[in-house]
């Protein structure tokens, strides 16, 4: 099983490891790509601080995002699981998995970048801003710029089981499975169902920040019980038995993907 996750906005603080080493990073045949983003965002931040502002679209509370740009190549290094903070990783938590749970989070779950392109959680890099729907002056739209790296790249990566699709739209536009890929795998809404108290009718919402919450429980409750769903029907059954309320909807027409609900009563 192939996780997708998004990055977090916010990042940890840089880590006291050693520099980047890009040779290091899984997902080699995004090399190129990689260091071309990484080339322009350095020189574009160490040279003009006012643009670098207005193309990051940092307010001026985020000025500092900036010079640390600027800082990539010497900055320290955590693993991407640390760097990446926020609702769902703080929901997902993975410090405090156990061993063979981690184990599995290291070879499951991959995490899109505007900058990286895509990482595992394993992968050493510094703490960065650079989000997937930032258009630089040279390599333009990052989302558009990934497209045709990721295609050569990621239906290797998710080999022959199940993807797991839990990316927010910016980050989905820069991979979209095709064909036979497709048809196994699955995105995820997660819905707000309630009870109107004088009619009676559920009501159902589209759920945001608790959105993240829900999507970082349901992949450390998998990654906890080493439950390996080989296509979008198991993945259904596995979270049914682990509580879930769930319903799927299967791809009406080919090289379309399984959408599925995840309804929730209490939003935390």
């Amino acid at each position: 099983m192939l996780v997708l996750l998004p990055p977090s906005e916010g990042k940890a603080a840089p880590g006291r490891g050693a520099p980047l080493k890009p040779e290091s990073l899984s997902l080699p045949g995004l090399a190129e790509a990689r260091a071309a983003v990484l080339d322009e965002l350095v020189e574009l931040c160490a040279a003009d601080e006012e643009k670098a502002r207005t193309v990051l679209g940092l307010s001026e509370g985020l000025r500092g995002e900036i010079a640390k740009n600027a800082r990539l190549r010497t900055a320290g290094t955590r693993p991407a699981g640390e760097i990446y903070t926020g609702v769902l990783y703080d929901a997902l938590d993975l410090a405090t998995l156990s061993p063979a749970a981690r184990r599995r989070a290291a070879a499951s779950l991959l995490v899109f970048s505007g900058l990286w392109g895509a990482v595992r959680v394993g992968d050493r890099i510094p703490s960065y801003r650079c989000s997937m729907g930032v258009r630089l002056p040279g390599l333009g739209a990052l989302g558009a710029y990934w497209r045709t790296p990721m295609a050569s790249v990621l239906p290797e990566a998710a080999g022959r089981g199940l993807v797991l699709d839990l990316r927010s739209a910016a980050y989905a536009a820069a991979w979209k499975p095709k064909g036979e890929l497709a048809a196994r795998t699955t995105t995820v809404r997660v819905l707000h169902a309630r009870t109107d108290p004088v009619t009676g009718v559920e009501k159902r919402s589209v759920v945001s920040h608790f959105n993240k919450a829900t999507k970082g429980r349901l992949v450390r409750d998998l990654l906890t019980t080493g439950v390996r769903p080989k296509d979008p029907a198991e993945l259904v059954e596995a979270l049914r038995d682990l509580g879930y309320v769930v319903e799927a909807t299967a791809p009406a027409k080919a090289g379309r993907t399984w959408a599925l609900d995840v309804v929730v009563t209490e939003i935390h």
